[in-house]
């Protein structure tokens, strides 16, 4: 099988990285090699702890790896493409980005409570669960609707679409 790539996003705290989670441990489960990027707009994500050796390092600006027995955590001053992700990343079965909504990948977008139809555009799929009504709109043809709680059923579509990279 090539390497595949699908994209996951929706608004906050509507359960994204709990499906990506969902997902990735069945596809481990599978003998599968998985990577996950996480897109962070807004700069918020805290890699370190301030006043560390890492984070001084990471601060100057320089590309930064951390390498120990467990993990390699690497740290980069600018934006990378799919490309060079894919590159970075090397081997894996599935590549899953949260976020990053206008990269072009077959793209999932989340919901709980109510549907944004901003996404509509973005999306080929909508993951919904039982609080979504989803009698209130109007999904335009082409996306899919799948149930938030059926991993094997969004790793189905996952499958069928995902971009081969």
């Amino acid at each position: 099988m090539k390497k595949a790539a699908v994209a996951i996003t929706g608004p906050s705290n509507s359960g994204k990285t709990t499906l990506i989670v969902k997902i990735a441990q069945k596809l481990i489960s599978q003998n599968k090699e998985i990577a996950i990027i996480k897109h962070d707009p807004k700069d918020k994500a805290v890699f370190d702890t301030e006043g560390k050796d890492s984070y001084k390092f990471s601060q100057t600006g320089a590309k930064t790896a951390v390498v120990s027995p467990s993990r390699t955590t690497c740290f980069f001053k600018e934006s990378k493409s799919l490309e060079e992700m894919i590159k970075l990343f090397q081997d894996f079965d599935y590549m899953i980005v949260e976020g990053l909504k206008t990269l072009a990948l077959p793209r999932i977008a989340v919901f709980r409570n109510s549907i944004d139809e901003s996404y509509f555009p973005f999306a080929n799929a909508i993951a919904i669960d039982k609080s979504v009504d989803i009698t209130l709109y109007q999904i335009p043809e082409g996306i899919s609707v799948l149930n938030l709680n059926d991993t094997d059923e969004i790793i189905a579509w996952i499958e069928k679409n995902a971009k081969k990279v």
